[in-house]
């Protein structure tokens, strides 16, 4: 059948996810997989893109108006930090004073990540005692000052944090009205759009969001290009790190929203592809093991700080422990050290398998006869491929031993690119589940993803009912959804906890509320 004679899908959803390694795509007609295709993602990643995209687009004989989204999922934001690369000078408005003054801002980063983002720091009037009372009144002419001198010092990336934010983040918004008098086009983040409570965490992801906004400008434009290059006219969405997704133009204004994002697709794809909603994943890629835990079809979030490029934060993260283990993997001392350094997307060009000089888990893998790859004879004699594989096996058992919850069996489910270096039928105690395209999971996990948005807040009781607090906590939630693209009206919550705070005056309580919808303008659940 030609590409002209196709019948119209018109609700088709194209899956991309940007991996170190592997670039994949998925297209899919509900939850069914249509087609799927791995590209290595190497040094052009919208060319990965296209040529990945463009395939699955072939193989299902589509055409372009038959899609109605393409969802993406991308590491570019995480590796940027990590790598300290391609970040902006950030200047820091803390407004707290006369509180908060010993430590100030950036204060326990990495010094060679402090170098690269640092744009100095104001100490300014304002905040918040945890009850709402104020610490002291905001100075406009202390704020507007200092908005001048970071414009004379050409820094158009700024980060405001009051206080208890959280609690109430008016403050923060009329700080930034009267910076943007002196930094109109500056990118500015504030605290409470991304962190919880924990001023110094949440004040280092908002530094660390407006260091990417330059970046976040740049790829998202790059992004938008590829898919218009596929002839695609459907809306751009970006894969967020608690499963569910967001508008490119919110991507623009939250690129930390992305990280560990990744690894959430492929468990979200695992609870899809096998019908499982609670169940330990393990997620074996090119590079790395990614291990984390399902509830109710969503990974488990990380209820401590979480560290990215050595930097505490404390906004939404996924729990997951990662390996330096995958199938691009170096292999050395007879299968005794297994990485955590690997090959990468260079894979076909170093791997013994494909005529290199490299010795991988990949070319462990195949020579077991477990994956299918490359030339097989130029691994057929290999030493010590059972001691390699026993060795995986024990760094992955250990690894979900930590995850586990409870000594609760609960089964494990195997998908990536790299899942075939583990053999067996159980680990841990757990049946191993090998759903079909696991290979994909993560392009799948993207492609079926909601909409969602959060509210993290503590309220005083002792000023509005617990029905009002409540109440509030909802709206907001709901308005960050609709806001990052969500359908209004298919706004469910899915989580909600409320915690009170006995050691706190005030008859305080916090309150935590998490949401899911529809995309905008399809009618059609995407997920649940």
């Amino acid at each position: 059948m030609s590409r002209a004679a196709a019948p119209l899908r018109p609700k088709l959803r194209l899956g991309i996810d940007v991996g170190g390694t592997n670039t994949d795509a998925v297209l899919m007609d509900g939850d069914k997989v249509l087609a799927w295709h791995k590209v290595a993602t190497g040094l052009h990643i919208t060319d990965a893109i296209v040529a990945a995209a463009g395939a699955v687009m072939e193989q299902g004989n589509a055409v372009p108006n038959q899609v109605f989204a393409v969802m993406l999922g991308t590491t570019q934001f995480t590796n940027a930090v990590i790598e300290r690369r391609r970040l902006n000078k950030v200047a820091v408005l803390r407004l707290a004073a006369p509180a908060t003054t010993a430590v100030p801002p950036m204060s326990d980063w990495p010094e060679d990540l402090r170098e690269v983002v640092d744009g100095g720091h104001y100490l300014l009037r304002g905040g918040l005692e945890f009850n709402g009372r104020e610490i002291s009144a905001l100075d406009e002419a202390e704020i507007l000052a200092a908005a001048r001198e970071i414009r004379e010092l050409g820094f158009d990336a700024v980060a405001i944090t009051s206080v208890f934010s959280p609690l109430d983040a008016n403050m923060e918004h009329r700080a930034e009205a009267i910076a943007r008098q002196e930094l109109p086009n500056a990118a500015i983040t504030l605290s409470h759009r991304i962190g919880r409570i924990g001023l110094l965490e949440r004040e280092n992801a908002a530094i660390l969001n407006a260091a990417l906004s330059s970046l976040a400008a740049r790829v998202l434009d790059a992004f938008t290009q590829a898919i218009d290059d596929l002839g695609l006219t459907a809306p751009l969405y970006i894969s967020q790190n608690d499963g569910t997704l967001m508008t490119a133009a919110h991507a623009v204004r939250y690129p930390v929203l992305t990280f560990a994002s990744g690894p959430t697709n492929s468990m979200r794809g695992a609870a899809v592809l096998s019908g499982l909603n609670d169940a330990l994943v393990a997620d074996i890629g090119g590079t790395t093991t990614d291990i984390g835990l399902l509830l109710d079809g969503f990974p488990r979030e990380a209820a401590m700080t979480v560290e990215v490029g050595g930097v505490r934060t404390n906004f939404r993260m996924p729990d997951l422990l990662t390996l330096g283990l995958g199938g691009g993997s170096l292999v050395r001392d007879g299968g005794k050290h297994i990485g955590p350094d690997s090959v990468g997307f260079e894979l076909e060009q170093r791997a013994l398998v494909f005529g290199g000089d490299s010795l991988t888990m990949s070319d462990i893998a195949v020579s077991a006869g477990q994956m299918d790859l490359g030339d097989p004879a130029n691994v057929a004699r290999l030493d010590s491929v059972q001691a390699t594989l026993a060795r995986a096996a024990e760094m992955i058992e250990a690894a979900l031993e930590r995850v586990r919850p409870s000594a609760t069996t609960l089964p494990v489910i195997l998908v990536g690119g790299g899942a075939p270096v583990l053999s067996g039928n159980s680990i841990s105690g757990g049946k191993i589940v090998r759903p079909g395209h696991g290979q994909v999971a993560n392009a799948i996990g993207a492609s079926i993803a909601m909409v969602g948005g959060e509210c993290d807040r503590i309220f005083s009781l002792d000023g509005v009912s617990r029905k009002e607090a409540v109440a509030a906590a909802k709206d907001e939630a709901r308005t960050q959804a609709v806001e990052a693209g969500a359908e209004a009206a298919s706004v469910r919550i899915v989580e909600m906890d409320e915690i009170p705070l006995s050691y706190l005056p005030g008859n305080a309580t916090r309150l935590r509320v998490k949401v899911v919808g529809d995309l905008q303008g399809t009618g059609l659940e995407i997920g649940a």
